[in-house]
């Protein structure tokens, strides 16, 4: 007899935009311990239904095949059973369009072990956080704040949130929620499509960061020796920012050779 390999469902599904959504889901025996940051692989196979708002694959896919994408954990990690994930959709992917077709009660595969190497508990105590993201890349950050604030008083720790327009902003009712409740956090969302109504920032990250923002509304210098930063999002700001620090001494980091420059690109 053969055993499906769907171990978890789907108890709730929050759409943020067209292509982005916020997918909980329950697996039916815990998982590994976490930390915050890490991944777990989410799998469908191939003859579940796409979306309506997605685009023909490239080349088929075997129905019979499972596909599996890694995504990052948004939950706090306490959690071994229940876990959320903020998702973007490539309208021609093989996964991303299947897993937003899906609604609660369906089931899909969740794997037992996590990876990853984006984590804020590798950074030391006492260091300043500063925390860049575009899109779905603000995951781990809700990750970390959920898992870490409460341990972090001696630090600051901001956040700083490109998108186009308001509504790609995942996650920022929590993250002004945080803002006002720790006296260390703050929270900085950036459009660069902004409507006549926007009272926030007006740049990309990249813009803010080289206008010298950090200093002058924080007193924030990029020095690897205090500062610790995090980058994850679109490629080429990943890039950008990552080129822009380097030529203040940061390093990239491994746990096998740390550094001050933690990144991760979407």
């Amino acid at each position: 007899m053969n055993i499906s390999p769907y171990n978890a469902t789907v108890t709730e599904k929050i759409m943020i935009s067209p292509d982005l959504m916020i997918l909980r889901i329950e697996a039916d025996d815990p998982r590994d311990e976490f930390d915050a940051g890490q991944y777990l692989l989410l799998g469908l196979f191939a003859s579940e239904i796409r979306s309506k708002n997605s685009e023909p694959e490239d080349t088929p896919v075997n129905p019979e095949k499972l596909i599996q994408r890694p995504y990052t954990i948004v939950s706090a990690r306490t959690e071994r059973k229940q876990f959320e994930f903020f998702i973007s959709q490539i309208k021609s992917g093989k996964l991303s369009p299947r897993l937003f077709n899906l609604e609660p009660g369906r089931r899909l595969h969740i794997c037992s072990s996590n990876s990853g190497i984006f984590r804020l508990d590798e950074t030391p105590e006492g260091s300043d956080i500063i925390m860049l993201a575009t899109g779905t890349g603000i995951s781990p950050y809700i990750s970390f704040l959920r898992s870490h604030i409460v341990e972090r008083p001696e630090s600051k720790m901001i956040v700083i949130q490109g998108a186009r327009h308001r509504w790609d902003l995942g996650y920022n009712s929590e993250l002004e929620f945080l803002e006002q409740s720790y006296a260390n956090f703050f929270y900085v969302p950036t459009l660069t499509d902004a409507d006549d109504q926007w009272k926030g920032q007006r740049m990309s990250i990249e813009d803010l960061l080289k206008n010298d923002f950090l200093q002058n509304e924080f007193n924030i210098s990029p020095d690897p020796e205090r500062t610790h930063f995090f980058v994850c999002g679109n490629p080429e700001m990943v890039a950008n920012v990552s080129d822009w620090l380097l030529g203040f001494g940061y390093r990239k980091h491994h746990p096998d050779n740390p550094g001050e420059l933690y990144i991760e690109e979407f």
